[in-house]
């Protein structure tokens, strides 16, 4: 890249064809005509540029002038945004050089974060996204590629693509998928307790596209009692269940006796993540299941409404998974963006 700011006589001297070609590094203004930084200057603007500066209407440009293996801001910005997209986004066309990618559904944004930041880490490429397992919406804007100079080399940007699909793909969004949800309450709770269970979980499940099915209630010490009530809600045709009453604290409760009589595991006891830490998650039969040691948790914003909404994808959540939840787990008001739009009184 060759480089000037060029004042009146130079843009004179050179004519058209010296300015033809030409990327603009900052904005040029002459009468009511403007152009903006970044602008690749054609034969009209050219002309447009020179006689502007013949007629003393236009003062100096500042301009660059591309080598052969030099690509533009937009060209780039679009290739490194192709190169990160996976299932779930498309690509807008550049705007102030910046090539945002949106989500075509609502659903629940995957970003692999070391990789972004290895791409982001070949100066001057950018890649920017919004946060790892945050809910987002369709047409919502969830990451962004860019370039810093109007001009770039080409390997420079081949380099940040050949990284990108090395890693593909490096952000994604899972939609949510239409779940039919059992219940299992497993604590002594008072009809109103179980009306706001119902009413909770119902709720923050039909915004995201599934349904409730019939609570089961079984506050048992039995473990064989518990066993029968999991398997009904299982052969119930539940793909995810809920379930109330039971603390990953609490080793003794015969819910966990249950789970292993029924081939079931544990994916992991609590989760480092605040209000919320003592949930836990299950698996039994290929179904997740998904616990809070009171079932009026569900009526509230806690943890679960980070892990629902990813269990909701069909996403298969791991310990490491759930471990991820630790950065931006303390959920203040200040991190209420972090929660899916359940909409009015679904916490």
């Amino acid at each position: 890249m060759r480089s000037a700011r060029l004042g009146a006589p130079d843009i004179a001297a050179r004519g058209p064809t010296g300015l033809a070609g030409a990327v603009l590094l900052a904005p040029a203004r002459a009468g009511d005509d403007a152009w903006p930084k970044g602008r690749r200057l054609d034969t009209a603007d050219a002309e447009r540029l020179w006689r502007a500066a013949a007629a003393g209407t236009l003062a100096a440009l500042r301009v660059a002038w591309p080598a052969a293996d030099d690509v533009h801001e937009d060209v780039a910005a679009r290739r490194l945004a192709l190169a990160a997209m996976g299932p779930g986004l498309e690509a807008r066309p550049p705007r102030q050089s910046r090539v945002d990618l949106v989500a075509v559904a609502a659903g629940v944004l995957l970003v692999r974060a070391a990789a972004v930041q290895a791409l982001a880490a070949l100066e001057p490429l950018e890649l920017f996204t919004l946060l790892h397992g945050q809910p987002v919406s369709a047409g919502e804007v969830v990451a962004s590629a860019k370039v810093a100079p109007h001009l770039v080399p080409e390997a420079l940007v081949a380099r940040g693509e050949a990284l990108a699909r090395t890693e593909a793909p490096l952000v994604q969004v899972r939609p949510y998928r239409a779940f039919r949800a059992g219940a299992l309450v497993l604590e002594q709770a008072s009809p109103q307790a179980l009306a706001r269970f119902e009413q909770g979980a119902g709720q923050k499940l039909a915004a995201l596209g599934s349904v409730l099915g019939p609570v089961r209630v079984e506050p048992s010490d039995d473990a064989d009692a518990v066993a029968r009530a999991l398997r009904a809600v299982l052969e119930g045709g539940a793909q995810l269940v809920l379930v109330g009453g039971v603390s990953a604290g609490d080793p003794t409760s015969p819910f966990f006796a249950a789970l292993d009589a029924l081939g079931g595991r544990v994916v992991r006891r609590g989760v480092p993540a605040h209000p919320g830490s003592m949930i836990w998650l299950a698996e039994a039969a290929e179904v997740p299941l998904l616990g809070l040691p009171q079932c009026g948790m569900f009526s509230e914003a806690t943890a679960a409404d980070l892990v629902l909404p990813r269990l909701l994808t069909g996403e298969r959540l791991d310990a490491a998974s759930l471990a991820e939840l630790a950065v931006g787990g303390l959920l203040g008001p200040g991190m209420r963006f972090r929660f899916p739009r359940y909409g009015e009184g679904a916490g």
